[in-house]
């Protein structure tokens, strides 16, 4: 990623933290920094009861620059509370930054391995914690490698994915061999700091598919994530069938693309891939994601939402990057994953409405549902006709004229397929989201089972910050609505039964009163 440089960087610490709480497009119960920027979330973990939440942070302004580790804790996935930065830049192999990395538990020591940057390149180093996780101490014998793999044309390398597997450590780094694709190279140690080379867990290949597709799988892996999706833990025997995932960001000469996954089964050195997956789709705005099993064994997932405005607008606002709401990650009988927002989020609803069920019937005239909001949180479930299309419109604002349609809306489509098959289609049409010419609305859409037509739709909408789960499939983005609106319509096309529709406004998060450094 490209290094910014501004000279609103200079902006008074009490000055950038009250532009961005100032900004009405900032989310208000999603995960946001105190201002400044924010990518990817690090060291996600629970720990002693407790989570951690690890980020990229930049706070001398909203432009990514000299990357610290952030760090926020939580007892309930809901609620953050603010800790001091856990890693910043040093004089050594982390000097230009301290990129992204995990939290292991090293036999009762909280140890991070992250990416330390130097001279234009990243090396893994390696961080050890107090019993609380609130102060850390960098190992005196960074980089703990010192380069990557001999003979091999890389494109990139960084970003760790570490486990315990019987009795050593095994890490992967992200990269991608030019001319090929992009990949994971396998290390093994006995103590987290002198690291065996493997050899690549597994190697894509970039000359498939076309480099515009969703799918396509880059000239480099970041942010690779390996997992157990059901029961058992790597290496060992699934008891219950269910697959490993390997997990990557797709990046292409500084572009950050999109996630996607590969299931298959890990053994041995290799990874043996059975299907390649989309993870969100709505691509770069769920990018970056890191995973981890808390102590209710629960897999929970978060991501990068990035901005899809300027940058000279984002360093103007104060603020850039917001944190995904966290999620479950689970195993779907097709060999697939399905996700879903934890359960504590609900803590947050308030002014519960149920509208009835009701049939829709009509050429996309719309119903006035009589729900309005820019925080809300709204579920649906529908039963399709072959070839019905749901439209659900979001901060909606009227135009003022008599044609009846909204100035700006957000609109999320649910089509069932003609032939009545068991699937169809999700779409984001943002092209209506905002009068701002400048701001991202390219569409994002994929495809969703329907079994007999039934889908259960959850839109979560935090002003800017979009995350819509159909079927557990997801689609999250963002949007820049210039006016304000807040009126949400339903129309159909063809037949589409609503069975039920329940809405609720979401309460903040934060109180207002953040320091750039707790």
């Amino acid at each position: 990623m490209t290094d910014l440089t501004h000279p609103l960087a200079t902006v008074p610490q009490d000055e950038l933290v009250a532009r961005a709480e100032a900004d009405p497009l900032r989310p208000r119960f999603h995960f946001v920094s105190p201002a400044g920027w924010l990518n990817d979330p690090n060291g996600v973990s629970h720990w002693n009861g407790t989570y951690h939440l690890f980020y990229q942070y930049n706070p001398e302004g909203a432009f990514h620059h000299r990357i610290q580790w952030g760090h926020a804790t939580s007892t309930d996935l809901v609620t953050w509370t603010d800790q001091p930065v856990a890693l910043e830049p040093s004089e050594g192999p982390d000097a230009e930054g301290c990129w992204s990395g995990v939290l292991v538990n090293d036999g009762g020591t909280p140890t991070l391995v992250y990416s330390g940057r130097f001279e234009g390149k990243e090396l893994p180093c390696v961080a050890v914690g107090s019993p609380d996780l609130l102060s850390w101490t960098k190992d005196p014998g960074n980089p703990v490698i010192a380069a990557p793999p001999v003979g091999v044309d890389i494109t990139a390398y960084r970003d760790h994915c570490v486990w315990r597997e019987g009795s050593k450590w095994r890490q992967l780094v992200g990269s991608g061999i030019r001319g090929r694709g992009g990949t994971a190279f396998l290390y093994e140690s006995t103590d987290l700091r002198a690291w065996n080379y493997v050899g690549p867990l597994f190697i894509g290949d970039a000359s498939q598919g076309d480099p515009a597709g969703t799918d396509w799988t880059g000239t480099m892996w970041e942010c690779v994530d390996l997992f157990r999706a059901g029961q058992g833990s790597l290496g060992s025997a699934p008891s219950d069938g269910s697959p490993d995932v390997l997990v990557f960001s797709a990046w292409n000469d500084g572009d950050t693309r999109h996630p996607l996954y590969w299931t298959g089964r890990y053994a041995g050195d290799t990874f043996e891939p059975a299907a390649l997956h989309r993870l969100d789709y709505g691509g770069r705005f769920f990018y970056a994601p890191q995973s981890f099993q808390d102590e209710s064994g629960r897999r929970v997932m978060f991501g990068w939402m990035q901005e899809g405005r300027s940058d000279a607008t984002m360093v103007e606002a104060g603020w850039s990057g917001v944190m995904s709401l966290p999620r479950t990650v689970t195993a779907a009988d097709d060999g697939s994953l399905r996700f879903a927002p934890v359960p504590e989020i609900e803590k947050l609803r308030r002014d519960h409405v149920r509208l009835p069920g009701q049939m829709l019937c009509g050429l996309l005239e719309p119903l006035e549902t009589g729900l309005s909001g820019k925080q809300l949180d709204l579920e649906l479930e529908l039963q399709l006709a072959p070839g019905a299309l749901l439209r659900l419109g979001v901060l909606g604002s009227k135009d003022g004229g008599t044609s009846g349609r909204p100035a700006e809306e957000t609109v999320i489509e649910l089509r069932r397929s003609a032939d009545g098959a068991g699937d169809g289609t999700l779409r984001l049409d943002r092209t209506q989201s905002s009068l701002d010419p400048a701001v991202d609305v390219e569409e994002k859409s994929g495809p969703v089972p329907m079994p007999e037509g039934r889908v259960h739709l959850r839109v979560i909408l935090d002003r800017s910050a979009v995350e819509i789960f159909a079927n557990g499939v997801p689609l999250t983005a963002r949007v820049y609505p210039t006016l304000g609106g807040e009126h949400v319509s339903l129309a159909a096309e063809g037949t589409a039964q609503i069975l039920s529709l329940d809405a609720w406004t979401m309460a903040g998060i934060f109180d207002g009163n953040r320091s750039l450094f707790p």
